[in-house]
């Protein structure tokens, strides 16, 4: 079951839990240039502005954005707001891998069903074969992009684990020659935003993600995780110039390319250079699930750091919003109710204090 992604209607129908978390939720009463030419097609920045829009431009255009570790919740959350304040959200893409066309299920995208026409951007538009995104280019289109969205009188809402896109993309002076800013000294940690910015930090006990992520694992192979990397590599070895940097380094990808070695796609055992035991076989299955469990496991907590780095170093005011007790119900309840018991928590701890949060920063001049 994933709340950070819903189920789509083709591959995310497993349990009656998971029919329930794709449900549509409950109602509650000018960036700098690239030194060379850009590889990613040009977002429309939008009409030129009148002189009141002029006026209006020397506040800073506000800004929502969701934070938080892997498989926390927030394409969920974003869904949830959006649907509170409808018409007011588009949302922007801040998922490094999310930016790539393919590897749906593996990435995690929300399907298109369950975007509940909440319009998104920079999420499964780029071509992998371009290269890899850098922060720089990041900036670049998602500045656009907000551009883009306050001038159709609409407030941006940037939701993705990414930290380092995130700061690329909000900070006033951004270092486009510095690389792992978040990994390389609290003093390269930016204080100034250029964006009115209301940080909403959705936080799960690490211990409790960790149990959470794993079951998510096995959910995402029972979708068709391991048939998509098997295209995915398949389509790389049978065509040289199909090599896609930037998304073979989505976790699933380097950890099942020894298999697949091993036992290429698309070959029977008796064609594989590799052992026919099926019990070898089955071992080699596991030691990759395993892996993409523990490094699934190493990037949440990685992640948490960057945003720890943020809120001390840089200073940025994070609104936590505690969802532990929603996703511990998920890992420790089998029986039939435990959807319901996760709406209930995940409404009044999560998305209740949320509103509240985003509607008094909407509301303020």
């Amino acid at each position: 079951m994933t709340l950070d992604t819903f189920s789509t209607h083709q591959y995310y129908n497993i349990t009656t839990f998971k029919h329930f978390l794709s449900s549509p939720p409950v109602n509650l009463t000018p960036p700098p240039s690239l030194p060379h030419k850009p590889r990613w097609a040009r977002m429309d920045s939008g009409p030129a502005s009148s002189p009141q829009q002029h006026h209006h431009k020397l506040r800073k255009d506000k800004l929502i954005v969701i934070m938080g570790a892997t498989g926390a919740g927030k394409s969920r959350l974003s869904i949830d707001l959006a649907t509170h304040f409808p018409c007011c959200f588009e949302i922007i893409n801040s998922d490094k891998m999310q930016v790539y066309k393919g590897l749906d299920i593996t990435t995690n995208k929300i399907p298109v069903p369950d975007r509940l026409g909440v319009p998104h951007h920079l999420l499964g538009e780029l071509d992998p074969l371009n290269g890899e995104l850098s922060p720089a280019e990041f900036r670049q289109l998602a500045g656009r992009a907000v551009s883009s969205i306050t001038c159709r009188g609409k407030v941006p809402m940037l939701v993705g684990g990414s930290n380092s896109l995130i700061h690329a993309l909000l900070v006033d002076r951004f270092e486009p020659g510095v690389n792992n800013v978040l990994e390389n000294g609290a003093e390269l940690v930016s204080s100034e935003l250029r964006y009115d910015c209301c940080f909403l930090w959705v936080d799960v006990s690490l211990v409790v993600l960790a149990d959470y992520l794993s079951k998510r694992v096995d959910e995402m192979l029972e979708s068709g995780m391991f048939e998509e990397l098997a295209e995915f590599c398949k389509t790389e070895e049978e065509d040289d110039s199909a090599v896609r940097t930037g998304l073979r380094k989505a976790i699933g990808v380097p950890e099942f390319s020894q298999f697949f070695k091993k036992y290429p796609p698309g070959r029977s055992q008796c064609q594989s250079a590799g052992p026919h035991d099926p019990l070898r076989r089955g071992a080699a299955y596991n030691d990759a699930v395993r892996a993409i469990k523990d490094n699934t496991r190493q990037l949440a907590k990685k992640q948490i750091g960057k945003i720890f780095r943020l809120k001390g170093a840089g200073g940025w005011e994070l609104r936590r919003l505690d969802a532990t007790e929603a996703f511990r119900v998920v890992v420790t309840s089998d029986n039939d109710d435990v959807g319901r018991r996760w709406s209930e928590i995940w409404e009044e701890q999560v998305v209740e204090q949320s509103v509240k949060i985003v509607k008094r920063f909407l509301e303020q001049e």
